[in-house]
């Protein structure tokens, strides 16, 4: 059996298998990504849609993705893509570089599904970007095994990190583990990359404690910016109504509490307004230089 470091579940595969995450496998010996650079998923998006606020606001990001994902969520928003996509369409790192250049498009996201566990592609793309000048962001559950984060560090320049629940949420619902996704973040935050949390809250499942423990925790590790996004019916999981507005405001105030500067409601119908922690100015995040207008206060991000 060889081992595999791409996640922290660090499956041991067996000649002619699958790891857990389907995407890696050993054949004559060898571990490889059978769908190495067949692509299920690209398309230019918003760079608010990964989400990111606080970095390039404004500006377009070319987004790709291969099939796969090491969790097994059972209210997967992109499950077409992350377990059950069969159309998948062959592109070199070397295209998609021509492509953002071409286009004039500053970055390149990893996203849809899961990034970890088709990372050797991305750092094919990943490294061309950088020497490019292009920007690269990871869209990630965040599950990185030790190696990979070593790894992927020094080439991802902004990060959306998926912080789904506390521990127990994560066991039952998830089949994983919050410890690896909590200590990548705050490696992150150390390595200074920027970094904006996700976390989507299903009604009747996530309870105000438990927003306010992962509150807790993101302020005390330093992230800055945190995405509470409302939960939509999909996949094994539609007998549950989609969160409420309501409940979504709750929650909201609750996570405030926390300390986190920055904290912005998802998939809801009201604006996201960037406000400063310190004197309450309103910030206009596509013309801002990084500070408050009003007190000078630096403003978390890349603008």
């Amino acid at each position: 059996m060889i081992s595999c470091d791409f996640c922290f579940r660090k499956c041991r595969i067996e000649e002619g298998r699958y790891g857990l995450c389907e995407s890696r496998c050993v054949r004559n010996g060898h571990l490889i990504s059978p769908f190495y650079s067949q692509l299920c998923a690209i398309a230019v998006d918003p760079v608010e849609k990964k989400p990111l606020y606080h970095f390039m606001p404004g500006t377009k990001t070319l987004s790709i993705a291969e099939e796969g994902c090491n969790f097994f969520c059972s209210f997967c928003q992109n499950y077409e893509i992350a377990r059950y996509h069969k159309k998948r369409e062959e592109v070199s790192p070397s295209s998609l570089i021509e492509y953002a250049l071409k286009n004039g498009i500053p970055s390149i996201s990893y996203t849809y599904s899961e990034p970890l566990v088709w990372q050797d592609y991305m750092l094919s793309v990943a490294r061309k970007a950088r020497k490019a000048g292009i920007l690269n962001i990871m869209v990630t559950n965040g599950s990185f095994s030790e190696n990979a984060l070593e790894r992927i560090l020094p080439f991802i320049d902004a990060y959306n990190i998926d912080l789904k629940g506390d521990e127990e949420f994560y066991n039952e619902i998830v089949k994983a583990s919050s410890a690896p996704v909590k200590s990548a973040i705050e490696e992150i935050v150390r390595y200074n990359s920027h970094l904006e949390v996700t976390t989507m809250v299903i009604e009747g499942i996530h309870t105000k404690d438990m927003i306010r423990e992962l509150g807790v925790f993101l302020y005390n590790a330093g992230v800055k910016v945190w995405h509470l996004s409302r939960f939509f019916p999909h996949y094994l999981m539609t007998d549950r109504k989609e969160t409420s507005e309501e409940y979504l405001e709750e929650v909201y105030q609750t996570a405030r509490e926390s300390g986190v500067p920055f904290i912005y409601k998802g998939n809801t119908r009201y604006p996201n307004k960037t406000v400063c922690p310190i004197c309450g100015e309103m910030i206009e995040r596509i013309r801002s230089k990084g500070i408050c207008n009003r007190c000078e206060t630096p403003i978390y991000g890349k603008f």
